[in-house]
């Protein structure tokens, strides 16, 4: 390098000497192609000529009177930028004189008496205001000369605009890799003066500012630049080298990041910390056994390794599940002296629950704790990350008070990785304070997190809470899965919570989020469901407007809620309506239209539509006959629902409990208790559970009949078969035993009801009052009354008619107008019978 410079120098001092002897020698051509663009380049348009001036290129060379003017705009020149007060007219009068190239001669030849700021000054306003522009060696210059005063922050910004094509600079056509140029000449620059021999702090600036500020251009510019500069001798300080690596290490360029260090390995002997960068470089490219094999040179060079060095080749050893060399490493960097630090211990908590070596990973943090460590938040969530994973969440809510205690402060991650864990272990109360706790902190919230929230609040019936989350993440302009909000509209719907099912769906709509068919098919079928058809024509508008395809899920909930208004017309135009549009109706559309039928005893054309279905092609479900035979049991057609019963399994259907239920509640309903008992027994054989309903009718039945023995046997077995009677498997038992006179057994009855808290309804207590009136004690039926009336179940006109029968029947005619006084100022009328009783009581006494 020395050569080099010492042979710029004289070639210097010979330039110099001719140009004090003509103008053709004194402008010296470029000696190389100075700047490269990787895409084309606008150039500047050239400024306007000045009025007539003498032209120095043009006037011959032997003209003395040309060379004079020459050295006299060469000399302005020098003064000015030799100066520290830079004069902006006399710049812009004298700038014009020259050309890019001319200026650049002089301007190379004078730098070693330059002021830099001033000629920074120069350049900026004769490029922003003359539109002159330099050549990229006459930037390279000054960026020397500016470093070379220690004024960095203006090279530095002057080199960051010169990359991004921000200065006016005059280039070939043929340009291609700036980069590379820029390298070039900058080393050109560099080599060629003595001046700027006193260090390569310019080199080290130019390689961080293409690794840092210019990572659109990607690692290839950066490593060109580095790979020129070191061709060239000029090899950045060991700072720089290591922050190149450690750069294209966090691109994930592992093998340029190694050849770095390889370069720098080739003229001298690196330092620890570009061994440390390129154990880690190895590592991260998977290459573990070549890092180890470094790290063994390393020590063989004399470089002894640091706590980083040993942590980068553990974190290697790690990923790759080398677990016992990592424990090695770790012991042998003990018996080196150097210290374990947290990230040491971090890591190999971090490989190891990766594995699921949740013991080993254990031990190594109550080592750590013994050390004094304290784990930070990073060690914590990675612990708690590995315990929800194998579906440990008791274990990842201790570490999570264990890291309060330590004054560690659970992080967003902490917070949605136990969420998540607690939604799958179903501990949505737990998750939901979580979250709540999240969104008073004004931490980020996993978009995971708040749906897996959500999901189980809606699998928990929860849809108050879950709509609060929707709408907290509406308000953050985050949109729920269509799944999510099918769910919670459905499970409003469910909830009689249509107001606030329409209000989400409005709510969607007003922020611009475009809803499904699913979704708005939930809320129609919801709406219709419950006879709110108007609110529903209402939506089915709206959606028209937005263009929505109606489907086969779309007409079926009309039809539905047409059926249900009792407009089975309606429903059967919607029917022709959906043909029209080409959607066939299914078997869907013809169960409801079926039923709607039979609902109103229209059993003729019930099976006229039966057969329209099958003649259609369409395939008869155990809906369509539960339909059929419920409309035939409902018109007290017995044998015609059997017969359907009989075909039905006949085609190998599998009946379910609601066809039982209804025959066998039919066959009691006509007295027919073998019947009824035979299909129990026939379901129970066909492994058809038997439920609530099922044993609700059987009780019923067998108590009415006087068959209690046989009630009290099922009522039993009900409970054997895990399903506890409700109200009204009790009020059928309690009815039974009334009607036999076993008054003591009804009381003590009603009293197990409480037991189980099973509250007891106004059909409860009137069987008993009825029981009580039936046997003449009154004042027992009274004194069920008040404690009916206490307990908050208001009687209605059947529990008061009863007792006022009783009353009159036993001839205790004042308490029944006092009963009939308390019937008035609750607004309740007396019926036929006690009315006949009170006329008949009053007839009586007349006649007496």
């Amino acid at each position: 390098m020395d050569m080099r410079r010492l042979a710029a120098a004289a070639a210097h001092k010979s330039s110099a000497a001719a140009a004090t002897t003509t103008a053709a020698i004194f402008f010296l051509p470029i000696r190389r192609p100075l700047t490269v663009s990787p895409h084309p380049i606008h150039k500047p348009k050239p400024p306007k000529k000045p009025s007539p001036q003498p032209n120095l290129e043009a006037a011959p060379p032997d003209s003395s009177a040309a060379l004079d003017q020459t050295l006299r705009y060469r000399k302005s020149l020098a003064s000015i930028l030799s100066g520290s007060n830079f004069n902006s007219n006399q710049c812009k009068e004298l700038i014009s004189q020259f050309s890019p190239h001319q200026f650049d001669s002089i301007f190379w030849e004078i730098h070693n008496n330059i002021e830099p700021s001033t000629a920074l000054k120069l350049f900026y306003f004769a490029g922003d205001y003359c539109s002159f522009s330099f050549t990229l060696r006459s930037y390279c210059i000054l960026f020397h000369l500016l470093v070379s005063k220690n004024l960095d922050s203006a090279a530095r910004l002057l080199l960051i605009r010169l990359i991004d094509r921000k200065l006016p600079m005059s280039l070939r056509d043929n340009v291609v890799n700036l980069h590379k140029e820029i390298a070039l000449a900058l080393a050109d620059t560099f080599s060629g003066s003595e001046k700027f021999s006193n260090g390569n702090r310019g080199f080290d600036m130019l390689v961080h500012v293409y690794a840092t500020e210019f990572k659109s251009l990607g690692s290839d510019a950066a490593t060109d630049v580095f790979r020129l500069l070191a061709g060239r001798g000029l090899l950045p300080s060991f700072k720089t080298c290591n922050f190149l690596m450690s750069t294209l290490v966090k691109a994930d360029e592992s093998e340029k990041s190694y050849e770095v260090f390889l370069i720098v390995s080739r003229e001298s002997l690196p330092d620890v910390y570009l061994y440390s960068t390129a154990i880690n470089a190895l590592c991260k490219g998977g290459k573990v056994d070549e890092a180890a094999l470094l790290f063994t040179v390393m020590g063989n060079s004399g470089v002894a390794p640091n706590v980083v060095t040993y942590n980068n080749l553990m974190n290697g050893l790690c990923k790759k599940g080398s677990f016992e060399e990592a424990f090695r490493l770790k012991e042998r960097m003990l018996d080196n002296g150097v210290k374990p630090t947290l990230v040491t211990y971090s890591l190999l908590i971090n490989g190891l629950m990766k594995l699921d070596k949740y013991d080993e990973a254990d031990c190594v943090l109550k080592e750590m704790l013994k050390k004094g460590f304290i784990p930070n938040v990073v060690v914590y969530n990675t612990l708690i990350d590995g315990y929800c994973r194998m579906m440990n969440v008791a274990a990842a809510l201790k570490l999570k008070d264990g890291m309060l205690l330590k004054g560690v402060v659970p992080n967003s991650v902490t917070y949605n990785t136990l969420i998540n864990g607690l939604c799958k272990d179903d501990r949505i109360d737990l998750a939901e304070k979580f979250l709540n706790e999240m969104v008073k902190g004004s931490f980020s919230i996993n978009l995971g997190s708040m749906n897996s929230v959500i999901h189980g609040l809606c699998k928990n019936s929860r849809f108050d809470s879950a709509l609060r989350f929707i709408v907290l993440m509406l308000g953050k302009n985050l949109r729920p899965n269509n799944g999510l909000l099918t769910t919670l509209i459905s499970g409003l719907c469910r909830s009689n919570k249509h107001l606030q099912a329409l209000k989400l769906h409005n709510m969607l709509h007003g922020k611009g989020f475009a809803v499904n068919i699913v979704t708005s098919n939930a809320l129609v079928f919801g709406l219709c469901e419950v006879g709110k058809m108007h609110e529903a024509r209402l939506l089915l508008e709206g959606m028209l407007e937005r263009g929505v395809r109606l489907d086969i899920f779309t007409y079926n909930a009309l039809i539905n809620g047409c059926c249900k208004e009792g407009k089975i017309e309606v429903g059967f135009k919607l029917k022709d309506e959906m043909s029209d549009k080409g959607i066939s109706p299914d078997i869907v559309t013809y169960n409801l239209l079926i039923n709607g039928l039979c609902e109103k005893g229209k059993m003729d054309e019930a099976l006229f539509l039966w057969h329209e279905c099958q003649s259609n092609g369409l395939i008869l479900d155990i809906r369509s006959y539960g339909v059929m035979i419920g409309g035939f049991c409902n018109a007290e057609k017995v044998e015609e629902a059997r017969n359907f019963f009989n075909i039905l399994l006949g085609k190998n259907i599998s009946p379910n409990s609601v066809v039982y239920n209804i025959l066998i509640r039919a066959y009691f309903n006509k007295g027919n208790e073998v019947e009824a008992l035979k299909l129990f027994y026939d379901m129970k054989n066909r492994a058809v559970k038997p439920t609530l309903a099922t044993y609700s009718s059987l009780i019923h039945g067998l108590s009415n009949a006087g068959r209690l023995n046989e009630s009290k046997v099922l009522f039993d077995e009900m409970r054997k078969e895990g399903l506890m009677p409700d109200v009204v498997c009790y009020t059928a038992l309690i009815g039974g035993y009334c009607k036999i006179g076993q008054m003591d057994e009804s009381r003590n009855l009603l009293q197990e009801m409480s037991l189980f808290n099973v509250k007891a309804n106004k059909i409860t207590y009137t069987v008993i009052i009825h029981g009580y009136c039936k046997m003449g004690n009154t004042k027992e039926a009274y004194e069920i009354l008040e404690e009916m009336i206490n307990k908050g179940i208001s009687p209605d006109s059947v529990t008061y008619n009863v007792l006022t029968h009783g009353f009159c029947k036993e001839g205790e005619v004042g308490d029944a107008f006092n009963l009939l006084d308390q019937m008035s100022d609750n607004g309740i009328q007396l019926d036929e019978v006690a009315h006949t009783s009170l006329v008949h009581w009053m007839s009586q006494q007349s006649k007496t």
